[in-house]
């Protein structure tokens, strides 16, 4: 068993790289916003995402991440840097870049040849988490801000201008760790609101599901979530995540 994790452990930068270039190959996280539309009704979007987790001090850890939404085709890539100010209150700063190609779009729009071109977003953000727990509850509320970086894109036939936005975000989450034979299983749930600069609260996001530790340094994660954006689709995730926590040095 220990060899295996060994094993597990040296593939693990290679997995994630191949898991990235794949994905770029093929073109949000579950992050897609469409810049305008008019969507009603839902879509079912399976999701597979990949997490490393890198220890570099006691308090710092450096996350990457990659994701696929299949029924969009929209890959993302994302970067975190958490800092464990004290016992109870982490500072992440991250990165995430995403790309929702122009089929996509017009999914989510329900407008078919609205959306001409792939529409790509960089984002900059930082949050504060507040993490506590109440008779084994683990309760933690975070709170986001983004600011967007939005590309010149085509729309019904007309280009519109690039331009950046401000977003902030609030979720709040509760997790319980239940213990099943010699493993600690994590089923959890939350529910995130997202106000956007100019447009008021345009998100809610509800989400549950389960981490599952396959061996120490490695999890899996099986969890849906149901996402509701104004002038869009609703979105019903069906996602399936590795995470791999490499060991503290």
């Amino acid at each position: 068993m220990r060899g295996f994790t060994k094993f597990v452990l040296h593939l693990v930068p290679t997995f994630l790289v191949l898991w990235l270039v794949f994905l770029g190959g093929r073109c949000i996280a579950q992050e897609v916003d469409v810049p305008t539309g008019r969507g009603s009704g839902s879509v079912v979007a399976p999701t597979g995402w990949a997490e490393l987790i890198a220890p570099v001090q006691q308090r710092i850890d450096l996350k990457f991440s990659g994701f696929y939404i299949g029924e969009l085709k929209a890959p993302s890539a994302q970067f975190d840097a958490t800092f464990r100010a004290t016992k109870f209150l982490s500072i992440t700063p991250s990165y995430l870049y995403y790309s929702v190609p122009a089929d996509g779009l017009n999914e989510l729009a329900n407008h078919s040849g609205g959306f001409t071109h792939t529409y790509e977003e960089h984002q900059f953000r930082i949050d504060g988490t507040i993490m506590f727990s109440v008779h084994k509850f683990e309760i933690s509320e975070r709170n986001m801000y983004v600011r967007r970086f939005l590309p010149t894109y085509m729309y019904g036939g007309k280009s519109l201008p690039e331009k950046e936005i401000n977003r902030y975000r609030n979720r709040i989450a509760v997790a319980y760790p239940l213990a099943i034979g010699s493993h600690i299983w994590k089923p959890f749930a939350s529910y995130e609101a997202f106000y956007d600069q100019g447009s008021g609260w345009t998100k809610n996001r509800a989400w549950t599901g389960v981490t599952v530790p396959i061996e120490k340094h490695v999890s899996f994660q099986p969890s849906y979530m149901w996402e509701n954006t104004n002038g869009i689709k609703d979105v019903r995730y069906l996602m399936f995540g590795l995470i791999f926590r490499m060991p503290s040095r």
